[in-house]
Formats: structure tokens, sequence, C-alpha cells
């Protein structure tokens, strides 16, 4: 093979520069392998330099089966990296690995020791680091169940047809289904992605989060000078908007802001029996 095959193979196999390859080739006798893990190295020291760097860019990308659903979000320093086919490629990649697993306990520090092909998806990472020319972090795993049930996603600003920069979807039953139920499924999904709940009810809500939001608002209140005997009339006011703003169900519907998700549903369910049984929002 001539050097220029041996060259040309080289950057296919590792995506480094032609120079780089012509290198380390004449420093491992045309050997291919040891060429390979050489730029490797080279690779990791490249990538740790980048590490620090912030990666605020980048996109979600959805896989399914009829198990489990994985939700992946990676982030790169710039958004035209995030919009490439390299990039897309590899986050599809790394997607579909973690739906191979069909686990739907899987964490994302376990998944980083996962091997494909004798390569973690740490390896895999940093070798996407050193090909890329930026800092890159895989920086959200989400596993949701859904045997038994129908699942409907929504992207929004689509790279490709599964990701993009807000990937949102529900997890429900129904009795039927026909062109109704995907279309109301879909603006379940698109409202999600609008609205960014932080739950499904109010009994899902953290503590935490309502005895904050409850402080904030009884100091306000206090601040703005109202008689005592109406402070606590005020507050359950106050967290009644609280709720509605932060809670899927007691949301107003973005198709029609005069129901809330809850009384939306109860009206599509006298033809179908659809139950909402989660729902899931990755975003940038």
């Amino acid at each position: 093979m001539s050097d220029l095959n041996l060259i040309k193979e080289l950057r296919e196999k590792t995506g480094a520069g032609f120079v780089d390859c012509k290198n380390v080739l004449k420093e491992n006798n045309n050997d291919i392998q040891l060429s390979i893990d050489s730029l490797r190295k080279k690779g990791l020291a490249k990538a740790s330099k980048k590490s620090s760097r912030e990666a605020n860019e980048g996109a979600v990308g959805f896989y399914s089966n009829d198990k489990i659903s994985v939700l992946l979000k990676i982030n790169s320093e710039t958004d035209f990296s995030a919009k490439s086919d390299t990039f897309l490629d590899f986050l599809d990649a790394i997607g579909n690995l973690a739906l191979k697993q069909n686990d739907s306990n899987l964490k994302l520090k376990d998944f980083l020791n996962v091997k494909d092909n004798d390569k973690s998806i740490s390896d895999l990472l940093t070798e996407m680091i050193a090909k890329i020319g930026e800092n890159l972090i895989i920086n959200e795993l989400k596993i949701i169940e859904n045997s038994e049930t129908n699942v409907s996603f929504y992207v929004h600003n689509p790279y490709r047809k599964n990701i993009g920069k807000i990937v949102s979807g529900i997890v429900f039953s129904s009795d039927l289904n026909n062109e109704n139920v995907k279309v109301f499924s879909k603006n379940l999904c698109m409202h999600i992605a609008a609205s960014k709940p932080e739950a499904m009810d109010v009994d899902q809500l953290s503590q935490e989060a309502i005895d904050n939001e409850k402080k904030i608002q009884e100091e306000m209140i206090k601040d703005s000078g109202k008689p005592s005997n109406v402070i606590d009339r005020i507050l359950e006011g106050k967290m009644k908007k609280f709720y509605s703003e932060t809670t899927l169900l007691n949301q107003s519907f973005v198709i029609d802001p005069d129901k809330t998700v809850k009384e939306a549903i109860k009206d599509f369910n006298s033809s179908s029996n659809f139950d909402l049984k989660t729902y899931f929002l990755v975003s940038l």
C-alpha cells in the first residue's frame, strides 16, 4: 500500500489531519494500529487541555425501543460544531449505545464506563474531543420506561428528526391509536417544550421548592404593607399561581389557554380513555 493510501486510511479511522497522520506513520514504520494508538495518546493530551473550556452549546437526542426511551444531551463549545454531521453522528452513536443497554435504571456515571469494541464511552468521547477540537461533555442521560405504553415526542429547533435543542415527550395509554390521538399527544409534547413544567402535579413538586416559594411570597407580601389578617389569603392565591405555572396538569394548555392541561385531557378522554403516565423534557 502506498504512503498516500496509508495516510488516507489513518485519516478515515482517526479523523486526524494529513500532516499528523504522515508523521505518526513515519514514527511507527507505517504500522496502522500503532499509529492509531499513538494518535489516541496525542488526542488524549489535546483533549485534556480542552476539558476546562466552557461547553454551553450542543444538542439533545431521542432514542426509543419497545422497552425504554433514551434522552441524551451532549454539550459542545459552539453551535457550529453542534450542527455538524460529525457531532450529530457521534450523538446518534452514543444514544443508540445507551438504548442498546435496555436498562431502565442506567445512570450516566455507569454508562460512561460501558464499553463498545473495547473502548469505553469516556474513551470515545475523548477521541471525539480531539477530532472536533472542542470540549464536549455528555451532560445528561435520562431513561424513560415505556413498556406496554405509547410514546410521543417533539423536537424543537431540530437538527435531525430525533435531535434538537429541546426534546420533550409523554408516555401514555389510550384505547385508540388514530390520528386524533397522535395529534393530541403531539400537542401535549409541544406544550411541555414551551411551558417547561417542573413536575406532573402539585404532589410531585419537591417540598423544598414549595417551602422556598412560600418563604419568598410571605416576605414580599409583608414588605408590601398588607395587613396581617389578609396575608394568609393572599399567600394562598400566590401559591395557587405558582402551582399553575410549574406543574404540567395545572398549566394553561398552550393550544387552548382557557383550559388547564388536566381539563384538556379530561375533555379528550370522552372518546379515547387517554391516560397520561409521565412526561419528559431535556433542553440546553
